[in-house]
């Protein structure tokens, strides 16, 4: 696909003038990484901060008296549980309890919620939620195009971000948000990421992208700030154990066997995809995501084969190296028999059998 036919985030001319390797990424133009390299990028974001443009995640309002009971009844988590102000992490499942797709589910008051969704699936997941409304009193408005997004992440997140706004950000709570103004203009000031970091994530009109992006890239370039891209965000969210949809979650895989029981409230109601979900509990399940390290020199990547002895048992999910924690690590989905911490697996890399071990997850945690 050539360029002209794919999406563009407003950012898009910055990223070239960053010198950003520009890619496909789910038909979308985006930089991949920036000229400092990846390992750059993902170091700056542990130590001190990393820009993120996540500008082509999708925005679908749900508003009108019947917002909560709709929401809460086509995703996983409790919504009635949240209030003013506050987000929480759920999942869309599918009548057979696979995902539809992951997604932040933000509460501004009881008739208004915001539905944030992937990129790749924004498409697929509007006509998903537009098919399942049955006599819900609501209106739905996707509104992806209207927004920019941009993420500050890292332990110099807060200080950059408080330049910008009277707000007193350390009274945000992690998962929650507020509507102000941030650098002039009205915005959504998110304190949540995908980084495994404290940080913020700011929702503003498209027209005010560059304006943000350059502004907060000039304050904070005394803290060593850097522009990330693509590569440098997964790193980050697998030395972290967070999921990334067509990876560690999809329409054939639960939210059970990827470690998300957490935001399964099969105790909330009807929901769909619930009963699935309930017998699958029931049951037992039969695989299970894990993490792993390598112990043998290689690198495993995605959809490579994990073995026990001569069996093929499994795959792995996500694998890279981990640029903070030098090692080479992965998640994979095994049979829940060999999911234990210790466990030494072999996975074909190439064609040779490589050694690597079961560990805990997430591989990295920061220090609170």
């Amino acid at each position: 696909m050539s360029t002209e036919n794919l999406k563009k985030t407003p950012l898009n001319k910055v990223h070239r003038d960053l010198g950003g390797k520009m890619v496909d990424f789910g038909g979308w133009d985006m930089p991949v990484q920036y000229t400092a390299g990846v390992i750059a990028e993902h170091m700056a974001t542990r130590t001190k901060a990393g820009l993120f443009d996540v500008s082509h995640m999708g925005e679908i309002w749900v508003e009108g008296e019947d917002a909560i009971k709709l929401v809460n009844r086509i995703t996983t988590n409790d919504v009635t549980k949240l209030v003013d102000g506050q987000a929480h992490y759920s999942a869309l499942t599918n009548e057979t309890g696979g995902v539809v797709d992951d997604l932040l589910v933000y509460r501004f008051d009881e008739g208004k919620l915001l539905l944030v969704v992937n990129a790749s699936t924004t498409d697929k997941d509007w006509a998903w939620i537009t098919s399942r409304v049955l006599d819900e009193a609501i209106t739905l408005t996707n509104a992806s195009k209207d927004y920019c997004q941009i993420a500050v992440q890292g332990p110099k997140a807060l200080e950059i971000a408080q330049k910008f706004t009277a707000v007193n950000l350390p009274e945000i709570k992690y998962y929650h948000f507020t509507v102000d103004t941030f650098d002039g203009v009205d915005a959504i000031i998110s304190r949540t990421g995908y980084t495994g970091e404290d940080g913020f994530e700011i929702y503003a009109a498209a027209q005010f992208a560059e304006q943000i992006w350059n502004d907060l890239l000039e304050a904070g370039a005394e803290y060593g700030i850097l522009p990330a891209g693509l590569a440098a965000r997964n790193t980050l969210r697998l030395e972290s154990a967070m999921s990334l949809y067509g990876h560690e979650l999809s329409d054939e895989i639960s939210p059970l066997e990827a470690g998300l029981g957490w935001i399964c409230k099969l105790g909330k109601g009807e929901f769909i995809g619930r009963e699935h979900l309930v017998k699958l509990k029931e049951e037992g399940l039969r695989k299970k995501l894990v993490g792993f390290e390598m112990i043998d020199k290689g690198i495993a990547r995605d959809e490579m084969e994990v073995y026990v002895g001569d069996e093929k048992v499994g795959y792995v999910s996500s694998g890279s190296p981990a640029p903070f924690l030098k090692k080479n690590i992965g998640l994979a989905f095994v049979p829940v028999e060999v999911a234990k911490t210790g466990q030494e697996i072999t996975i074909d890399v190439r064609g040779k059998k490589l050694a690597a071990q079961i560990v805990p997850t997430p591989f990295y945690k920061r220090e609170k």
